[in-house]
């Protein structure tokens, strides 16, 4: 059964619909540094790191399950294994990957494996998906650190990326969109809708309560 704010988000969707691209690790590697993680919401994930300097177009999409090509609805409906996930590229000349890591686990609830916030579900777990040797040590001492930090288990695994998957187009940039839809608040921007439905999905309210001044990302 959906909570009241995951129809909320769903209803807050356009129908439009766009091309599936698939992006290995490999390939994506081969183009430019990335970091790809799934920290609940892929709207939320996006805003938050696009607004890091140093970052580039962050990608929402799906990865870590078993289906191929997936669409919204049948990583929603549950049983494909896949995570809403965001690939973040960066100039690691401006940004490190650590930084990236850093940030990320301040930015989530690390310590619920159901989902994150009103969110909830396999899909809306958190994970750090890993292309290298390197990626993985680094987030693994980023965890051990922000574990020590927050003074509780962190239950957010570290695993190799698979295939990454881009989500439909009108989930690319949602929280800056400026269309008018229909939402349970009314009629909305696209923009308001997104702050709507993450003020009324208490991300930020969680966030703030678990890591304090630490807390990178907060929208009050």
């Amino acid at each position: 059964m959906f909570t009241t704010f995951q129809i909320l988000k769903r209803t807050a969707l356009t129908l439009a619909t766009g091309a599936v691209i698939i992006l290995t690790p490999q390939v994506a590697a081969a183009q430019q540094q990335q970091a790809i993680v799934a920290g609940g919401c892929f709207w939320c994930v996006e805003s938050d790191f696009e607004s890091v300097p140093g970052v580039g177009d962050v990608i929402s999409g799906y990865t870590g399950g078993t289906v191929a090509n997936p669409t919204y609805s049948q990583v929603g409906r549950g049983g494909t294994g896949h995570f809403e996930a965001v690939m973040i590229p960066f100039d690691a000349s401006k940004v490190t990957y650590r930084h990236i890591m850093d940030l990320f686990f301040r930015s989530v609830d690390p310590t619920d494996a159901g989902g994150q916030f009103c969110d909830r579900g396999d899909q809306y777990r958190t994970a750090v998906f890993v292309t290298t040797q390197e990626q993985a040590d680094i987030a693994s001492a980023a965890k051990v650190s922000a574990q020590k930090d927050l003074g509780r288990q962190i239950v957010t695994p570290i695993v190799q990326a698979g295939t990454f998957y881009r989500a439909e187009d009108y989930h690319q940039d949602y929280y800056k969109g400026d269309k008018l839809i229909l939402t349970r608040g009314g009629p909305k921007r696209q923009s308001e809708a997104y702050d709507f439905y993450r003020k009324g999905c208490g991300r930020d309210a969680r966030i703030q309560q678990l890591w304090g001044t630490n807390a990178p990302f907060i929208h009050h």
